[in-house]
Order: C-alpha cells, then sequence, then structure tokens
C-alpha cells in the first residue's frame, strides 16, 4: 500500500512539472487541462472528475478493478495539484526542456512503483483493454485511436499541445520499459486479491496507466 500511494504521488508530481514546462502534455493531461481552461476548475480537480469519468464507463464494459485503480482515480490529481501549487513556470528552452525531461521520467518511474505494487492498473488502461475486449481490436489499436480522441478533445478545449506532447508519444513507453520490471514486485510477495495486469499487457499498455 506504501508503495501504491508513493507511486500515485510522484505520477502527479511529474505530471505537474511537465505542464509547468509548457512545451505540451500528454493526451489525458491535455484533456485535463482543457476541462480546467473552460470549466474555470482547478487542473487536479478536472483530472480526478475525468478519471471517475472513465472509471464510470468500464461498468457497462463490465471491467474488474481494485483499489489501486479507484485510488488512482482520487489521487493523482490532488497531488498535481499541489505540485502545481509548489512548482513555478519554467522559462527559456533550456529549463522548460530540463523539468519535462525530469517530470517524464518521475512520471515513468512512478508507473513502475504503483503497477509494481500489484493492486491494479488505472482507469484508463482498463478502459483500453475493456473495448480491446468487446471489439476484438488489438491493444495498439485501440490505445491509439482513445488517445488520438482525447488529445483532439482537450487541444479544441484549450489543452497545451507541442513538442513536449510527441516526446511523450515516442518516450513513454521505453521509460516504463525500464522502470515496470525494476520495480516489479515477485509474486510471492504480491498482495492476495490484487490485479496486476500480466507483463505482456503492461508492456502493451506503456505508461498511463493512467
Amino acid at each position: 500500500m506504501a508503495r501504491l500511494l508513493l507511486g500515485l504521488f510522484l505520477y502527479g508530481i511529474g505530471t505537474s512539472m511537465m505542464v509547468r514546462a509548457g512545451i505540451g502534455l500528454a493526451p489525458w493531461d491535455v484533456l485535463s487541462q482543457g476541462v480546467s481552461v473552460r470549466a474555470g476548475i482547478p487542473f487536479g480537480l478536472a483530472t480526478v472528475l475525468i478519471g471517475v469519468g472513465v472509471l464510470a464507463l468500464w461498468l457497462p464494459l463490465r471491467e474488474k478493478f481494485g483499489i489501486g485503480t479507484v485510488l488512482n482515480a482520487l489521487l493523482i490529481g490532488p497531488s498535481a495539484q499541489l505540485g502545481l501549487w509548489a512548482i513555478p513556470d519554467a522559462h527559456g528552452l533550456v529549463a522548460q526542456t530540463a523539468l519535462f525531461a525530469a517530470g517524464l521520467v518521475l512520471l515513468a518511474a512512478a508507473t513502475g512503483i504503483y503497477i509494481g505494487a500489484g493492486f491494479g492498473a488505472g482507469p484508463r488502461d482498463g478502459l483500453m483493454t475493456g473495448l480491446h475486449r468487446r471489439t476484438g481490436r488489438p491493444i495498439w489499436m485501440v490505445r491509439s485511436l482513445i488517445e488520438a480522441a482525447v488529445l483532439v478533445t482537450g487541444w479544441w478545449l484549450g489543452g497545451t499541445v507541442g513538442w513536449g506532447t510527441l516526446a511523450f508519444a515516442c518516450l513513454v513507453g521505453p521509460l516504463c520499459g525500464v522502470f515496470l520490471p525494476m520495480f516489479a514486485l515477485p509474486p510471492r510477495l504480491r498482495t492476495v486479491g490484487a490485479q496486476a495486469p500480466p507483463p505482456a499487457e503492461q508492456a502493451e499498455a506503456g505508461c498511463r496507466a493512467d
């Protein structure tokens, strides 16, 4: 549980670092920022509302979730909001790039920590696997279509899309490939009843596990 909570907290901090970098965000964070701008609510609250909304979509898909899934939806937003309060905006390309890179690495490490705890992946990954099961389409196709729809919607709402968005898309998978096995718990140490996805599914899901 400590690993789960630490991973979710660091994931939110990594997200806030990329927001403050101002050079582009991950697709779901673009959506959160767009909702925040249009609705006039804090970024963290928008993240929570979207996470809960995505989790609700699991019901018709009959996906099973664990405590890690629920806490993912509820806790990343507040930790991201705390990070936004503590971290100032970066100015200048060098500072922006450095802050974004640090946030991306932290986010990938946090993903390995909280998924490795064995309490289940995040709401967005469950949506992906649920649609994969229902439609029979490959995971990569389902994931790509979801991310594209989210990105376009978030950009239309006013979220930040930039070269950082492209960097995230290209680098998040390889970085998670490094950190997921690094922080994975041996099977004998996993909590009874935990619902961690199998390694192959973790690898295809990438980081966002969001």
